[in-house]
């Protein structure tokens, strides 16, 4: 029977990224409390040693991989070259959805957050955990909020709608998405939600749904 071939060890100076993107890995295939320091290293390649010289424990880890998961955001959602080239900013809100559609493919753990997993587990017994998921979603929402003003500013919205209240609803469904995949063991209902989301924005926005 074939073995899962073992992770080559990373250099000496991408032990730290290494045992991040292990987390990020792990923590959405397994869950946060169903990851140990051990399955964390071996998925690394790296040694118990490296681990604890890099974090104090599994939960600094927890807070240095959520940092990572903002910016793992911003340079792959919020500054992917197509969608920064599009001049129209409702398009681009759209857009952004659309992206995010285009991810629910395959596997949960291939497309599920990060954040969003740890945080439903770890919210009531690790405040630090709480604190560093609830910054990563609030810097997502804000960065988003930018792109939806602009839409707002050119083209008005429905009355008593935010932008900053948008992007968290954005949040909020995808984040439920990603449950009712996981649930389900399929990602069509996801894509199915994400698409009413586009409908209910397009809406929002005066515009007859397209789709």
């Amino acid at each position: 029977m074939a073995t899962r071939p073992e992770p080559s060890k990373p250099k000496r100076g991408d032990a730290k990224r290494a045992l991040l993107d292990a987390a990020h890995a792990l923590v959405r295939r397994k869950g946060w409390s169903a990851t140990s320091v051990d399955e964390l290293c071996a998925e690394a390649g790296v040694t118990k040693g490296a681990f604890f010289h890099h974090f104090a424990s599994k939960e600094a880890l927890g807070v240095a991989a959520a940092e990572q998961w903002t910016e793992r955001a911003r340079e792959g959602v919020f500054e992917r070259p197509e969608l920064a080239a599009i001049g129209d900013p409702l398009e681009r809100v759209l857009a952004h959805i659309d992206l995010r559609l285009a991810m629910l493919v395959g596997p949960a753990e291939d497309f599920s957050c990060f954040i969003g997993t740890m945080v439903q587990e770890a919210f009531a017994t690790s405040e630090p955990l709480r604190l560093a998921s609830d910054a990563s979603i609030t810097a997502y929402a804000e960065r988003f909020a930018r792109d939806i003003q602009q839409a707002i500013d050119r083209r008005g919205i429905a009355k008593g709608v935010t932008a900053l209240g948008l992007a968290y609803h954005v949040q909020a469904v995808l984040q439920g998405a990603f449950v009712l995949a996981k649930a389900k063991g399929d990602p069509t209902i996801a894509r199915e939600t994400v698409t009413h989301l586009k409908r209910y924005v397009r809406l929002l926005f005066g515009e007859e749904p397209s789709s």
